[in-house]
C-alpha cells in the first residue's frame, strides 16, 4: 500500500499495529484474543474468525448473538470466497397475514420481524470447508467466557443500557420476559466492570460445537426455537430452520483507481458501495480535506442508496440486474446528476434491464472478513427461553408494500444492512475491512476506502478520519469533530447539516493490509468503542 506509516493527518489518531504471524482486529479486546489463541493453538484465519465470532455473542451481545446473520468474504489459496449466511423469512409468513395483525409497516419487535438465524449455520459451513481445527474447539473460548463470566467493557456497557432502558418501557409482554431472564438478571442492564454470564448461553454453542450446528435447525435447539415461537403465535417454524442452509456466492467487484473493491452481491447492501464508488471513479478528486471532496462523496452516496434501497433483496427477485447498476454505461449517466448543489436522491433505471464486524489473518496469508448481527441492538427482544439464543429482527426491512421489489415475501431473504469488505490489487490480496452499523456501513466502506486509495492513510488514520452518515434527502450527519468550515462550506451547497452529539451512530470498523513486499500485517481498529488488535 502507498502511505506514510507515520502520517497523522489527525490529533486522536494512534499508531497502526504491526504482526508477522497473524492478526485479529475486533471491537472487543476478549473476542480479538480468543482469535488469537485458535491462530496459536494451530487453528488459521476462518478457525481464528469464528471463534472470534462465537465470542463476539456473549461479550457484546448487545450487537450481535447466536440468532442472527452472518456474510463473510474469505481469501484462501489465492482466492476470495464469498458466504451468504443471511436466512429468510419463514414459509407461513405474508403481507396480508401482517396487515390482519393491525400492521401496516413490518415492525422492530416480537415475533413478525423474526427470519431465519444464519450464523451457527455459517459458522459451520465455514469450519467445514476451509477450517482446521474441529468447530467445538473452536468455540472453547466463547463457552468459556459464557460459563465464568466476563468484566463487560465500558462502551458495550453504555450500549446495554440504553437497550435495556428501551425494551423496559416497550417490551412488557409475556415472551419479552426470557430476554430479562437472560441480560438483566438483576433487573437493570450491567455496567462496566461488572461480571455477567450466562450458563444457558454456553451450553448452546456447546451444543452447536458438538453436533456441528445440525442441533439448532433439525434437533434439540430446533425444537425449543420452534415451540417458543408456536406459544406466541410466531410465523417461524421448525420446519425453516430445517430448510435453511447459507449460501457459497461470488463476491462482485469494482475496480477503483487500480484496487478491487470486493463485497457480497445483493441482498446485501455492499452494491450500494461499489454503486457509489463507481461514480466517484468518474469524478475528479482533489485533496481530502475540502469542501468540494466532501460534497461528491455525499452526493455519490445519495444516488447509489436512492437506487439501492429501490432495488436490492434477494437478488433473483430485484427488478433490475446487479450487472446493470455497476455498469460503466449506468455510471457515465448517473454521475451527471452530481453537480455544485446538493441533490434530493431519486432512484434511476438501468437501461438495459448495536452489528460485529473482524478480520483476521494468518502466517500462510489466508484472510477472513466477517460480519454479523441481530440487528438494532438486541434485535427481536425475544430470547429462546434456557438457551440464550437472541432470535433477530431482520424482517424489519421488508416492505409491506406488494409492488415493492424488497417486499415480503416467504422464504425470501430481505434487504440486509451488513457486508464486509476486501481489497485486492492485480489479482493479490490487500486484505479485509469492514465498518458495522446499519445503513451507515456502505457509507464506511467508501470512506474507508478512499482514504487508503486516494488519500494515502495508513490503516489507523483511515479509521479515526472524521466521518459523515447521510441520512435522508438533503440530511448529512456529521461526527463531533468534524472541520468545522468544511460543515459551514457544505451547507452553503445545500446540504442540510446536523452535528451528532457523539460518534456511535457512525459505526465501528477494522482492518488489516497485508505489505507482499514486507511480509507483514498492519491493522487499524475502531477508536468509536472498545476495540483492539491482537497481534502475533
Amino acid at each position: 500500500m502507498n502511505f506514510d506509516p507515520h502520517y497523522h493527518p489527525y490529533p486522536s489518531t494512534r499508531q497502526p499495529v504491526y504482526a508477522k504471524k497473524g492478526m485479529v482486529a475486533t471491537s472487543q479486546p476478549l473476542a480479538a484474543q480468543a482469535g488469537l489463541d485458535i491462530l496459536k493453538q494451530g487453528g488459521n484465519a476462518v478457525d481464528a474468525a469464528i471463534a472470534t465470532a462465537a465470542c463476539l455473542t456473549v461479550v457484546e451481545p448487545c450487537s450481535n448473538g447466536i440468532g442472527g446473520d452472518a456474510f463473510a468474504l474469505v481469501w484462501i489459496n489465492d482466492e476470495l470466497h464469498g458466504l451468504n449466511g443471511s436466512g429468510p423469512a419463514p414459509a407461513s409468513i405474508s403481507i396480508e397475514k401482517v396487515k390482519e395483525r393491525g400492521f401496516d409497516s413490518m415492525p422492530s419487535s416480537g415475533f413478525i420481524p423474526v427470519t431465519v438465524p444464519g450464523a451457527p449455520a455459517s459458522w459451520a459451513a465455514l469450519s467445514e470447508r476451509f477450517g482446521k481445527l474441529p468447530l467445538l474447539e473452536v468455540l472453547k473460548p466463547a463457552i468459556t467466557y459464557a460459563e465464568e463470566g466476563f468484566a463487560i467493557t465500558s462502551t458495550i456497557a453504555r450500549q446495554w443500557q440504553t437497550s435495556f432502558k428501551r425494551f423496559k418501557e416497550n417490551h412488557t409482554a409475556e415472551e419479552f420476559a426470557s430476554w430479562f431472564d437472560t441480560f438483566a438478571p438483576n433487573g437493570t442492564a450491567p455496567q462496566a466492570g461488572d461480571i455477567w454470564r450466562s450458563q444457558a448461553h454456553a451450553d448452546t454453542l456447546r451444543e452447536i460445537g458438538e453436533t456441528r450446528a445440525t442441533s439448532f435447525y433439525t434437533g434439540n435447539l430446533a425444537e425449543k426455537i420452534g415451540e417458543f415461537s408456536s406459544n406466541y403465535n410466531g410465523f417461524l417454524a421448525k420446519s425453516d430452520l430445517a430448510a435453511y442452509k447459507p449460501e457459497w456466492v461470488k463476491p462482485i467487484h469494482v475496480n477503483y483507481k487500480g484496487y478491487d473493491v470486493w463485497e457480497i452481491p445483493p441482498n446485501g447492501q455492499g452494491l450500494i458501495a461499489l454503486q457509489a464508488l463507481s461514480l466517484l471513479n468518474k469524478l475528479p478528486i482533489g485533496e481530502k480535506e475540502t469542501i468540494d471532496t466532501y460534497h461528491k462523496q455525499i452526493e455519490a452516496i445519495k444516488l447509489a442508496f436512492a437506487d439501492g434501497l429501490n432495488y436490492i433483496t434477494e437478488e433473483t427477485k430485484m427488478s433490475v440486474n446487479t450487472a446493470d447498476l455497476l455498469s460503466e454505461t449506468y455510471a457515465s449517466e448517473r454521475v451527471k446528476l452530481i453537480q455544485e448543489e446538493a441533490l434530493e436522491p431519486v432512484a434511476g433505471k438501468p437501461l438495459s434491464s448495536g452489528t460485529v464486524y473482524l478480520s483476521t489473518a494468518d502466517d500462510e496469508g489466508n484472510m477472513v472478513s466477517f460480519i454479523q448481527s441481530n440487528y438494532m441492538g438486541f434485535g427481536s427482544g425475544l430470547v429462546v427461553p434456557g438457551t440464550g439464543i437472541a432470535l433477530q429482527n431482520r424482517g424489519h426491512n421488508f416492505s409491506l408494500h406488494p409492488e415493492h421489489d424488497n417486499r415480503l415475501e416467504p422464504n425470501k431473504r430481505t434487504f440486509h444492512t451488513i457486508i464486509p469488505g476486501f481489497l485486492t490489487k492485480n489479482g493479490a490480496p490487500i486484505g479485509p475491512f469492514g465498518v458495522m452499523g446499519g445503513f451507515m456501513q456502505p457509507q464506511g466502506h467508501v470512506q474507508v476506502v478512499m482514504n487508503t486509495v486516494d488519500f494515502h492513510l495508513h490503516p489507523q488514520a483511515a479509521l479515526d478520519s472524521p466521518r459523515w452518515q447521510w441520512m435522508e434527502g438533503k440530511k448529512v450527519m456529521l461526527e463531533p469533530n468534524f472541520p468545522r468550515h468544511i460543515a459551514e462550506g457544505l451547507a452553503r451547497r445545500g446540504h442540510q447539516i446536523v452535528i451528532a452529539n457523539d460518534s456511535m451512530p457512525f459505526g465501528r470498523g477494522q482492518i488489516i493490509w497485508y505489505d507482499a513486499d514486507k511480509q507483514s500485517y498492519i491493522g487499524g481498529t475502531e477508536s468509536r468503542t472498545d476495540s483492539a488488535i491482537a497481534p502475533w
